[in-house]
């Protein structure tokens, strides 16, 4: 799905960048390279939640080093109100998560910061907003952030670009913009790295009988070469031939270790009984003869970095745990056996996916706890959530021995019930806290 920038949006862009040209050219040109650390002419801020605004980014501060300007680029959760106003010129790309939300990094300025009184008045500023326009408030933060900025007396460079799911159109105008403001049309290449062709390897059912929709494991395999490397809590990107300009991510399931990379799919049906573009030809179309257009994509935020050798809490449902299954199985191969999983789903019986597998760690001592919650097999609806709930002082007593919590399914619900029974459980503000120190980090969809 292609987006049309609004013809009036563009040409006040483009109005806008011609007024501020010979400011520009006078003010901000600067002879010295892109600098990782300490000061910049530029600052370049992301909030990002997947890691697209932390490349978008990236890549801007590189085209701004292209025409000499220095330029850093700087997590919003490492910006604070002091910084911001003591700078000039700032870009920032904006995610939002969810229906409007700020993404988990951005939680702690949206809260603090924006809630503040700043005067920005000598700040200029531009804002390219990360979003996906089938959610009610679409690119809802990125747009929040636009208003806070004007509100604070900023002047903005040109006007905010919505990009929707990643749209290659909108992405050109934000290029075009930073080509006026670097004057130069020598641009770094910003095309993302190319998919490889793989082949489904093994395709199992997961939920025979299930309730819900199908659920398959999938495990694909290059078609040709050697295995690329990841870490657990990445992503893939498919490309389905019925759509291929809108590829689907997918959490990998598995590590390279095991040789192949793994996925938990469930079939999308829709009304008129079509099948999900992707989990259509996934789990039931193609064939081991078939390749299947994929390309991985680094996930930084939910990785385990920092948190390799902490107590680990991981909390999930549905496919959600095929993210968690990699950091299990990533820390069961070196040797870390603190690991507590709390996994949901609806009965027992047909949706306890890789029920073996994960007693099979739990009775060997790799799995310290493993708590579920099947939602339709008692009286009353139990969630994850009400596990947490239920063992709130065990909670403590894990984050007291310096325990990292990881959650990965479904945004409605889930998500937003895990972290109210984490607020519950450890105060709003310790999770704030714990959150700023990485150590509490979400993949929900």
């Amino acid at each position: 799905m292609m987006l049309t920038l609004d013809p009036v949006r563009w040409g006040s862009a483009l109005a806008l960048v011609a007024a501020w040209g010979g400011l520009c050219a006078a003010m901000l040109r600067r002879a010295t390279p892109a600098v990782p650390d300490g000061d910049a002419d530029w600052l370049v801020v992301y909030a990002s939640q997947t890691g697209n605004a932390e490349y978008l980014a990236r890549q801007t501060a590189a085209t701004l080093a292209t025409g000499g300007l220095s330029a850093r680029a700087l997590s919003i959760e490492d910006l604070d109100a002091g910084t911001l106003a003591g700078t000039t010129r700032a870009l920032f790309i904006a995610s939002t998560y969810g229906e409007g939300d700020s993404p988990d990094a951005a939680a702690r300025f949206a809260g603090v910061t924006m809630a503040g009184g700043a005067d920005l008045s000598q700040l200029h500023y531009a804002v390219l907003a990360l979003g996906d326009s089938s959610y009610t408030h679409f690119c809802g933060f990125g747009r929040a952030l636009d208003g806070w900025l004007t509100a604070r007396g900023a002047t903005p460079l040109f006007a905010r670009i919505d990009v929707d799911r990643g749209n290659a159109e909108a992405i050109a105008g934000w290029q075009h913009q930073l080509s006026h403001l670097a004057g130069t049309s020598d641009l770094p290449d910003w095309e993302a790295p190319a998919y490889g062709q793989w082949r489904i390897l093994e395709r199992t059912l997961l939920n025979e009988g299930s309730a819900g929709a199908p659920l398959y494991r999938i495990a694909l395999i290059p078609a040709e070469g050697a295995l690329p490397d990841w870490e657990a809590g990445d992503l893939v990107q498919i490309r389905a031939p019925r759509d291929p300009d809108l590829p689907r991510e997918y959490s990998i399931a598995s590590v390279p270790g095991e040789g192949r990379i793994e996925l938990l799919v469930r079939l999308q049906g829709h009304a008129d009984g079509s099948l999900g573009a992707a989990s259509g030809w996934l789990c039931l179309e193609a064939s081991g003869s078939d390749t299947i257009s994929l390309r991985i994509r680094a996930h930084a935020r939910f990785r385990l970095g920092d948190n390799a050798a902490r107590p680990l809490i991981l909390v999930g449902n549905g496919t959600g745990l095929a993210g968690l299954r990699a950091h299990l199985k990533a820390r069961i191969d070196a040797g870390v056996a603190d690991n507590w999983l709390v996994f949901g789903e609806r009965n027992a019986r047909a949706d306890f996916l890789c029920r073996d597998e994960l007693e099979r760690w739990r009775d060997a001592g790799r799995l310290a706890r493993l708590d579920t919650a099947f939602s339709r097999d008692g009286a009353e609806a139990r969630y994850v959530q009400h596990v947490l709930a239920e063992q709130a002082a065990e909670v403590r007593a894990w984050i007291a021995r310096g325990a990292a919590v990881y959650v990965c399914g479904s945004l409605q619900g889930m998500a937003s019930g895990v972290h109210e029974a984490l607020a519950a459980a450890l105060g709003a503000d310790a999770l704030d806290e714990l959150a700023a120190q990485g150590r509490y980090r979400r993949d929900v969809y």
